[in-house]
């Protein structure tokens, strides 16, 4: 039995990057607020750099609790959309083509989502992990913790749940 040649590291890297960008690119508030991402392997971190329109207190200055839930929510989703897609995307069965043509795979429904601010958000770049708790077929939670200069102080958390999409469309 001959087994199969596997492909260079660096075609499935590619693969890996063009997916993550056709998805994030794809979702017009994503660009809006800013939001990138950066992929280590499997893991993602959520980076929202620092722009002055995401100021909600420019007394204090700090960051619009909006922009900050946003932020968490746009990573827990995204989170959970690449989870989904790890797969298809390493073994080569992703229509690529397809998802950089604007045919992107459907995205969770938020169910809930709630909140906890724990500190004021400075005027600096935010960084995000989610980590999800469950994902079965029709329902995800989802726990998401957002930090700026140190990961061991967070400055807002959230927990989410989700509605999955159908694998069939």
């Amino acid at each position: 039995m001959t087994r199969a040649k596997p492909e260079p590291v660096q075609v499935v890297k590619q693969r890996r990057d063009a997916a993550l960008t056709s998805l994030v690119q794809g979702v017009p508030y994503i660009r809006f607020l800013g939001i990138e991402f950066d992929r280590r392997g499997d893991e993602l971190t959520g980076v929202l750099p620092y722009a002055e329109h995401l100021i909600g207190n420019p007394g204090l200055p700090a960051l619009h609790g909006g922009a900050t839930a946003a932020f968490l929510e746009v990573t827990a989703i995204i989170g959970l959309s690449w989870s989904m897609l790890w797969d298809g995307v390493e073994r080569g069965e992703l229509d690529l083509a397809a998802m950089q043509a604007g045919d992107l795979p459907r995205l969770p429904k938020t169910i809930g989502f709630t909140v906890d601010y724990l500190r004021s958000g400075l005027p600096r770049d935010s960084y995000a992990r989610a980590r999800i708790n469950r994902s079965g077929r029709r329902y995800a939670s989802v726990h998401v913790e957002a930090w700026q200069d140190n990961r061991a102080r967070p400055h807002a958390q959230a927990t989410g749940h989700f509605l999955m999409p159908r694998k069939d469309g």
